[in-house]
C-alpha cells in the first residue's frame, strides 16, 4: 500500500483589504492578516499566478518551539 500525501502550501491575500474566498467554504475568506496552510490544488495555484494570493515561505526563526506551549504554563497555585 502507498501513502499518498497532498501537498499544501501556506499563502495570503497578495494586498490589504483583498479577501480570497476558500475553495471549499465561499464564505470564509483568506486575508492579508494572516497566513493560511491549504493543499496545493489547481484552485489555489490559479490563485497565486492571478496574483490574487501569494505564497509564503516560514522562517526557521518564525517557527515556533515545538515544546514552547508545554514549558510555558503557569504552575498550578499551592495551598
Amino acid at each position: 500500500m502507498s501513502s499518498t500525501s497532498i501537498r499544501t502550501i501556506r499563502v495570503r491575500a497578495a494586498a490589504p483589504g483583498l479577501r480570497v474566498p476558500h475553495e471549499r467554504h465561499p464564505r470564509k475568506y483568506i486575508t492579508g492578516d494572516g497566513t493560511v496552510v491549504v493543499p496545493a490544488t489547481a484552485y489555489y495555484l490559479r490563485r497565486i499566478s492571478d496574483g490574487e494570493l501569494v505564497e509564503v515561505e516560514v522562517e526557521v526563526d518564525d517557527a515556533p518551539p515545538a515544546a514552547a506551549g508545554k514549558a510555558n504554563k503557569p504552575k498550578s497555585k499551592e495551598a
